[in-house]
């Protein structure tokens, strides 16, 4: 099966994301097919925290690639402040 999830990187402590579509049977950090974007969760409020290519997420999700818990999490946090950002 095909997952989206996340990927880590960053050092101790400065954890950074990047949001990939991978083999479910892979590593959390290992081989991945494609990266969609990343998120960073410490950023701070000129940063940009989060990204995410649309049209490669609606596309992965068409042909059957189930997002986990976490990225689903994200998604809808991302999808609530978009509007916002655009209002602003």
């Amino acid at each position: 099966m095909v997952v989206i999830r996340l990927a880590r990187g960053g050092s101790k402590h400065r954890p950074f994301f990047n949001i990939v579509v991978a083999d479910k049977r892979e590593r959390r950090d290992g081989r991945f097919i494609e990266r969609l974007g990343f998120y960073n969760p410490i950023a701070k409020d000129g940063e940009e925290g989060i990204r995410i290519a649309q049209d490669r997420l609606s596309y992965w999700r068409g042909v059957g690639a189930q997002a986990s818990p976490t990225v689903e999490r994200l998604l809808k946090q991302a999808a609530k402040a978009a509007p916002a950002a655009a209002a602003a």
